[in-house]
Parts: C-alpha cells; structure tokens; sequence
C-alpha cells in the first residue's frame, strides 16, 4: 500500500507554527509530507521573520500524487496564486480531502467551496468565507473540508488531519505521543 501523501504550501508571510506544527504532527503520523513554496525560490520567510526553506518549488509537484492538500494560514497572499487556486477546486471538484487553518480558510471562501458548510477562519475574518455556518468548535470538518482558526489550535487541527487520514486510532496513538488531549 502506498504511503499517506500530503502537500502543505507556503508563501512568504505564512504563519510558522501552523506549517510546521502541522509538518512535526503529521510525519510523527508516519504521513509523508511535501511542503511546497508558492514564492520564488525554496526558501520562505515566515509572519514572524524565521526563514524556512521549502523540500519543492511550485512547478516541480505532480498535482494528483496527494492524499490532501493543507495550507497554513498567516497571510492572505494565497488568494493570489491561480495556480494553488485552480488544484484547490479541483481537488474539491473530486472530493477530494483539503486543510486550512487561520486566515488560509479564505482560499476555499474565494471559491465557494464553503457556501453551506461549517468552517472556521481566524476571528474577524469572517468575510472572507462568505455564506459558510461559523462553527463554535477549534477545528472542523465538514465533508473533505477541515479548517480550524489559528495558531493556538494547530495541534488539534494536525490531528484532525491525521484523524482524517489514518483513523481514530492513528489519532489518538500520535496525540499521545505528543502529549496532546485528544478532540472530545
């Protein structure tokens, strides 16, 4: 059986803990993950200043090889790449699993993936995932959609991921690897 694929994008200004949290979460999980620079080159520089260098540039990934696509939040530059726009609808076309957390939920309000579905973004900005239901949980998944609000919930929100992924028992094996309550 192949290995569980993710890809996680990043772009200048992307939130740290939320990429690399998830990152650390995920492999812990035995998921392997690709983390791809929408930018220029390899190397990215976080909301917080800390450089991190991406494994692939945009134009080397093969699209279909991922079990999900995950987008840390931090800034809301993503709504500008077309080409992280165009796999997102139509990995969402085929149902196919999609993460985001923070302010990176407005990549799936851009394209009315959300209209309908309980999703959260970070707090006050709302806007951006116009006609989705405000869920009051920290991470939620509705359908191959899971969002959560910020860095303070992004160990829960990598194991929903894993949860999504792998199982409950994936889950919780990890989340107590990690010293992490597990999602009640």
């Amino acid at each position: 059986m192949a290995k569980t694929k993710v890809a996680l994008f990043m772009i200048d200004g992307f939130e740290e803990t939320e990429a690399l949290c998830t990152v650390d979460i995920l492999r812990r999980a035995d998921i392997e993950v690709v983390t791809v620079s929408l930018g220029s080159g390899k190397r990215l520089v976080g909301r917080s200043k800390i450089a991190v260098e991406a494994d692939v540039l945009w134009g080397d990934i093969q699209a279909s090889s991922f079990d999900m696509l995950v987008i840390p939040g931090g800034t809301v530059a993503y709504l500008e790449h077309d080409g992280l726009l165009k796999l997102v609808k139509e990995y969402n076309d085929k149902g196919r699993k999609l993460a985001a957390i923070c302010a990176a939920p407005s990549v799936f309000g851009k394209l009315g993936i959300l209209k309908g579905r309980r999703a959260l973004i970070y707090p006050g900005m709302e806007s951006y995932i116009e006609g989705a239901i405000i869920s009051d949980k920290i991470v939620e998944t509705d359908g191959n959609v899971t969002t959560s609000k910020g860095p303070g919930t992004t160990v829960y929100f990598a194991l929903r991921i894993v949860r999504e992924l792998l199982g409950e028992e994936t889950e919780r094996d990890v989340a107590k690897g990690f010293l992490a309550q597990e999602l009640k």
